[in-house]
């Protein structure tokens, strides 16, 4: 792999590491750009809209401090290690901060049980690591080489950074802790992919010596540093699997479901508006008129075709939900866990 100049190592430690706290150019740049594209953000998950979440991510500077990071890692230079890091913790917290403060202004009756924007966030899985090591990739191969960096506005979009941080703050206001927490570890999934991809990168295309040629200051690399990256990339892989395996399990549970909760419905002239399955809870949306089949001749065919440890969460579009546990004979109307 061929080796960046003195330039390119100088215009890169410019372009990523962000100096002082608010007062200088870099700074202010990034903290105005943050705010604006978690109020972006927010809008476009409250609104539900695929296009104004996208405007956030084109606009979300977070990707500077995290490759910045990647940098101070090759080069060794712990100052700009603790800084960038830094960067990234306040500014994942601001963005959430804000993600709360429209939630409390802005937040739906359903709690956002049927935004697509949220459920997109809240169950990353192993192929969502994959992504984002290639894409982090495809964004410090980008910088280091300045003929393909007409590319970083598609990585933006891809890496997906400012997006699931707000959805964290959205979910928090409606109490939905768990869910809140995957969307966290989404963010911290492409957080590790980045810093992992984008070290890899640095020191294939050689950029500690050119920047020690450049008279920046570059410290002793160790081998432990990859290993430390590589064990943060392992420790978010784990949750990941897991996740991946409850997704496919939840999958096969809504798949099996479905019939089960169409022949329900029939019986009262119903219509099934939705099944889904989420940490094994059983999710059905139905509507029509009263009166409304008795939930708890969902719960017994359930029961019968082998669903019987899976929860059931019956909404009524327009009316109630119902919350029909496992092993239990009887149907409660409240908010339900996965809430």
């Amino acid at each position: 792999m061929a080796s960046v100049g003195e330039a390119a190592a100088r215009r890169m430690a410019d372009a990523l590491f962000i100096e002082g706290v608010w007062g200088s150019r870099s700074a202010s740049r990034f903290w105005v750009l943050l705010v604006l594209a978690a109020v972006i953000a927010s809008a476009g998950v409250v609104g539900d809209s695929t296009a104004t979440v996208i405007g956030a991510m084109i606009v979300a500077p977070l990707m500077t401090p995290i490759l910045g990071t990647a940098l101070a890692l090759v080069l060794a230079d712990r100052a700009h290690v603790v800084r960038s890091a830094l960067l990234v913790f306040c500014g994942a917290v601001v963005v959430v901060l804000i993600g709360m403060l429209l939630g409390w202004i802005a937040a739906p009756p359903d709690a956002f049980a049927n935004n697509s924007q949220v459920s997109s966030r809240i169950s990353p899985r192993l192929i969502d690591l994959l992504a984002a090591l290639a894409t982090g990739t495809v964004g410090a191969f980008a910088l280091v080489r300045t003929d393909v960096s007409d590319t970083l506005p598609g990585v933006a979009i891809a890496i997906s950074l400012v997006p699931p941080l707000a959805v964290t703050g959205l979910l928090i206001t409606v109490h939905r802790y768990h869910d809140a927490g995957q969307s966290a570890l989404l963010f911290a999934t492409n957080v590790a992919a980045i810093v992992a991809t984008g070290t890899l990168v640095f020191l294939g295309y050689r950029v500690r010596d050119a920047a020690r040629d450049a008279g920046l200051p570059v410290g002793a690399f160790h081998g432990r540093t990859l290993a430390a990256v590589a064990a943060v990339v392992l420790l978010v892989a784990v949750p990941l699997t897991t996740g991946t395996v409850s997704v496919a399990r939840d999958r096969v549970l809504a798949a099996d479901a479905r019939p089960v909760a169409d022949r329900w419905a029939e019986a009262g002239a119903w219509q099934i508006a939705s099944v889904d399955a989420r940490n094994g809870v059983v999710l059905v949306g139905v509507l029509g008129l009263p009166p409304q089949p008795a939930p708890t001749a969902l719960r017994a065919a359930l029961d019968a075709a082998g669903m019987g440890d899976a929860d059931l969460q019956l909404r009524l579009v327009g009316g109630r939900t119902h919350w029909c546990p496992a092993g239990a004979a009887s149907c409660s109307v409240e908010r339900s866990p996965v809430d």
